[in-house]
């Protein structure tokens, strides 16, 4: 990857995880003293006059007010919620589907309490039915994911930026998701 295309973790000036941003940007916030480097672990930039450390993780030197939103019903924040693990039999799998405990045929909501991940496997032994009709238990109770304030990060990112997970504190409460080199074929 480009090293200025490379992502870096921003922080609020509270420390808290505000978003990922690219290189370049966070060089410029840097060079104009909005933003100081907490973690280089990439090296440097070279340029005629001057050369600039490559940053990984940068904190703001002012505060940025949010809201806070809902997160949104997506297959990645089910994922996320779900740890990439099927529901059904417990595995992990490159490809999980996204599954309807009640069946939308039968009146089944599109809501966070009625989805769960899958493998392929589990899905199609489901076939439309309910977990009880189809003699399958679910490992846990599928339920809204609590708004902590924290930004979703792609366990690609994590896996690759370990010196991340001392500023990301869903990480310290729950551990990272299993890596994809884990996953079961």
């Amino acid at each position: 990857m480009n090293a200025v295309n490379a992502p870096v973790l921003v922080l609020n000036q509270n420390y808290e995880p505000l978003n990922i941003c690219r290189v370049r940007r966070a060089v410029v916030l840097l060079y104009y003293g909005k933003a100081e480097l907490l973690e280089n672990g990439r090296g440097e930039l070279f340029s005629v006059n001057a050369s600039i450390q490559i940053p990984s993780v940068i904190r703001l030197v002012y505060m940025v007010k949010r809201p806070r939103h809902k997160r949104r019903l997506t297959k990645y924040e089910v994922l996320e919620r779900d740890h990439y693990t099927c529901q059904y039999c417990g595995r992990q799998a490159r490809q999980l589907t996204i599954d309807h405990v009640v069946p939308r045929r039968v009146g089944g909501q599109h809501v966070w309490e009625n989805v769960v991940t899958a493998c392929m496997a589990c899905n199609c032994k489901k076939a439309g039915r309910t977990p009880a009709e189809a003699k399958m238990k679910l490992l846990s109770e599928p339920k809204a994911p609590r708004d902590d304030g924290s930004i979703p990060i792609p366990f690609h990112y994590l896996r690759q930026h370990t010196e991340w997970s001392k500023y990301l504190p869903q990480l310290q409460r729950h551990g990272p998701p299993d890596m994809p080199g884990s996953f079961a074929s």
